[in-house]
């Protein structure tokens, strides 16, 4: 049975023209894997900049939810630099109905 990781990804500093250059194969990678994703998105700051990506994932374990991360063509162009993968339990919001308490 699948469970919920969340993963943030931060991007190394200068990554931005990278992500634009990129930005057609990792869409592709994403509908790929539709299927695996709760949601997955850009973050940003302020001013609207890149400044990493979230998302929230399907897997089994830890190590699928990375694979699934390092297969990303954002990962293999070195665009992230910090990288944290938290198991996610997901117990309030819409997503989940209301509260599942």
């Amino acid at each position: 049975m699948s469970k919920f990781y969340a993963i943030i990804a931060r991007d190394r500093p200068g990554a931005a023209p990278i992500r634009t250059e990129k930005l057609k194969q990792h869409l592709a990678h994403v509908e790929g894997h539709i299927d695996r994703l709760a949601v997955a998105g850009p973050l940003r700051d302020e001013a609207g900049a890149f400044t990493g990506s979230l998302l929230i994932v399907k897997a089994e374990t830890e190590a699928d939810a990375r694979a699934l991360l390092e297969s990303d063509p954002y990962f293999q162009a070195g665009i992230w630099d910090d990288i944290d993968i938290r198991a996610f339990g997901a117990v309030a919001g819409d997503w989940v109905g209301g509260k599942t308490w």
